[in-house]
């Protein structure tokens, strides 16, 4: 079988440099409206990755992700968001760049072709069998990511990726892997653009779904968000008033004294 990178086909529009800004952003977004779709198609292969991550974590596991550029970035940020979101300690969702922090704002030469790196970075955390690694890479080629899922294979470690090429190596090399095929982009290669949209979505599709069924969200409601600033506390306290019967200030004075909304909760209706 011959492996095609799609997202790196040359793009239908040609000479965007004669394009009105107008055109510009009308073209573009027309490309981003298939991003959903291409989503939608993936969405068993996604649910059967989550099936494997929440038992896991219910074990103590984590959840890695390991990546190199934009894609590297992407999972960074996934996981940097869990905390604030969802109350979880800062090392249970960890994203993991080829070329380390230093990458996340500048590229680092050569460092998604290391293929042993990944591996060494997972060992820093201790990686273990309660843990899920999931690689991302648009191409499904990189190989930092592929020689990382490989070394996990072998020590028992479950493995998702998500790419955006079907039947890509990194694909092959995962248990679960997750193809989003959004096809060349508006800038030929650029796979910030489509490629990046969908890993974005497909990541906040992982993590919320995952601490949903961790028991992180009550109703709709992020209960154990961190109380980081002004507007979350004020957020807080107007949950905390839509779930039980008090007012504003009352519900002010039990968030400052549980410092959260669900044991704030929790505690009026033990009472």
């Amino acid at each position: 079988m011959t492996f095609t990178k799609t997202t790196e086909q040359s793009s239908k529009y040609e000479h965007l440099e004669t394009m009105s800004v107008q055109e510009l952003l009308v073209n573009i977004n027309q490309e981003d409206k298939t991003v959903p779709d291409a989503v939608e198609k993936a969405l068993p292969q996604i649910e059967a990755l989550i099936a494997q991550i929440v038992p896991k974590m219910k074990l103590g596991g984590r959840l890695f992700y390991i990546g190199a550029g934009t894609s590297g970035r992407l999972g960074i940020l996934d996981a940097s968001e869990c905390p604030p979101t969802f109350g979880v300690p800062f090392d249970l969702v960890v994203g993991i760049i080829a070329g380390g922090d230093t990458a996340i704002r500048k590229a680092v030469e050569n460092a998604e072709d290391n293929t042993t790196q990944a591996w060494k970075d997972l060992q820093e955390f201790n990686i273990n069998t309660n843990d899920v690694v999931i690689g991302i890479a648009a191409s499904g080629t990189t190989p930092y990511v592929i020689g990382g899922l490989e070394k996990c294979n072998e020590n028992n470690i479950i493995t998702g990726s998500i790419s955006c090429n079907a039947e890509s190596p990194l694909s092959q090399t995962a248990q679960f892997p997750i193809e989003v095929v959004v096809g060349p982009e508006f800038v030929t290669g650029s796979s910030r653009m489509k490629a990046g949209t969908a890993q974005k979505l497909v990541l906040n599709m992982i993590t919320t779904a995952t601490m949903i069924q961790l028991g992180k969200v009550k109703g709709n409601k992020m209960v154990d968000m961190q109380l980081s600033n002004n507007k979350l506390v004020d957020r807080g306290i107007k949950m905390i008033v839509g779930e039980i019967a008090v007012s504003y200030e009352e519900a002010s004075e039990l968030l400052k004294k549980h410092g959260s909304v669900r044991k704030a909760i929790d505690y009026y209706n033990r009472k």
